[in-house]
């Protein structure tokens, strides 16, 4: 249980809030730090100000020159008792001259962002000046590097992410082919054996209706040889009437169902519907969804394949068997998922790799609800 939880994205995700706490805390630390600095920087320009204005000796104007000029960061405007901006420093010079209200504008601003330094004339008690003043752009910078971080962490996340499914799917794909070509090849000895035995009961005037049976199924073997063969390589795609093609696999399932199932073939057009396709995959697709519906009936019911052509060639398999549970919709095409008592939970699988990846088109439940039947449409 335990070690389901801590796995390498719960890891790669303690360390990423690691890294942005760490940062936010620091960046705060240091913003505080900065804006206190900036705050007895702006009193003492202020007081310095005071003094150059009533020092009447003169032997302090170096000393307030040099604090006056010292501040070349902090953008400050100065008011006076009744709120007329009476100086300012550090405004860009090129907006005040574009714009008439950009210092009003820059003063509710400041306000907005620190409270204000009041000084007092000690000469004169009803004369106040108020020091309005903003954020330097170092203190800005500090304040947004957490945000920053955070999305060069996630950007980091999201691209390492994004590499290991690439990687798995890239692994999945290949163990997908080779279990494919493996059986493939594992077919391939008892086939032409079978082939050879069936000449042998040709020879020995063994009856020829239970030839023609074994042929038959010999003939399957060899199809179901040929797809798995097919799967890891581009297959060859060609025009074909997909009505026939789907004629025929709902033929040759009805043959094999029982005699309560009712099956049934419609289209919108009365002429054939070209699509581009590979007869033995697209076969298998048709196969695997006719045997899901029979799956789904209990011996009796209706399946229905509806072919209508637009832009693309739509294909809806449905029947009116037991449905499938929402929760369980979306896990239909995972490797592995079945409801059934017998089988491995590849077949739907299998079906959508094959129209996705190698016709380029679409497989999904359309519709199903529980005790009224599902819906699969293939799009091509």
């Amino acid at each position: 249980m335990i070690r389901s939880l801590f796995n390498w994205r719960t890891g790669l995700a303690l360390v990423a809030i690691l890294i942005i706490s760490g940062t936010i805390s620091y960046s705060q630390l240091l913003a505080k730090k900065i804006a206190s600095e900036e705050r007895q920087r702006v009193e003492q320009w202020a007081e310095a100000g005071g003094l150059f204005l009533n020092d009447k000796t003169g032997m302090s104007d170096r000393l307030v020159g040099s604090i006056i000029s010292s501040n070349n960061t902090i953008p400050i405007i100065q008011t006076d008792e009744k709120g007329r901006i009476i100086d300012h420093a550090n405004l860009d010079t090129a907006e005040i001259a574009r714009d008439r209200n950009y210092i009003a504008a820059k003063l509710e601003e400041f306000k907005a962002a620190n409270p204000p330094i009041e000084w007092s004339d000690p000469y004169d008690s009803t004369a106040r000046n108020m020091y309005y003043y903003g954020n330097t752009i170092l203190l800005k910078q500090v304040k947004y590097y957490p945000l920053i971080q955070l999305l060069v962490v996630a950007l980091f996340i999201l691209v390492t992410i994004v590499a290991l499914k690439t990687s798995f799917k890239s692994t999945e794909n290949q163990v997908w082919a080779g279990m494919a070509k493996e059986t493939a090849h594992q077919l391939g000895t008892p086939l032409s054996s079978l082939q050879g035995w069936v000449e042998i009961l040709r020879e020995s005037g063994t009856n020829e209706k239970i030839i023609t049976e074994v042929e038959k199924d010999i003939n399957r073997l060899k199809l179901v040889s040929d797809r798995f063969g097919k799967i890891g390589s581009t297959p060859q795609l060609e025009p074909h009437d997909i009505l026939a093609q789907v004629n025929q696999m709902v033929d040759y399932i009805r043959r094999r169902a029982p005699g309560k199932i009712e099956f049934k073939v419609s289209s919108n057009t009365a002429g054939p519907i070209i699509g581009q396709v590979s007869p033995p995959l697209f076969d298998w697709v048709i196969e695997n969804l006719l045997k899901n519906a029979l799956d789904a009936m209990e011996g009796k019911g209706q399946i229905e394949v509806s072919i209508h052509q637009d832009k693309k060639i739509y294909i809806d398999v449905t029947d009116n068997g037991k449905g499938i549970a929402r929760e369980n919709i979306s896990k239909v095409f995972k490797p592995g998922f079945t409801t059934k008592k017998r089988g491995w939970g590849l077949g739907l699988t299998l079906c959508k790799r094959i129209i996705e990846q190698y016709h380029q088109g679409e497989l999904y439940v359309r519709q199903s609800e529980v005790g009224k039947g599902t819906t699969f449409r293939v799009v091509i």
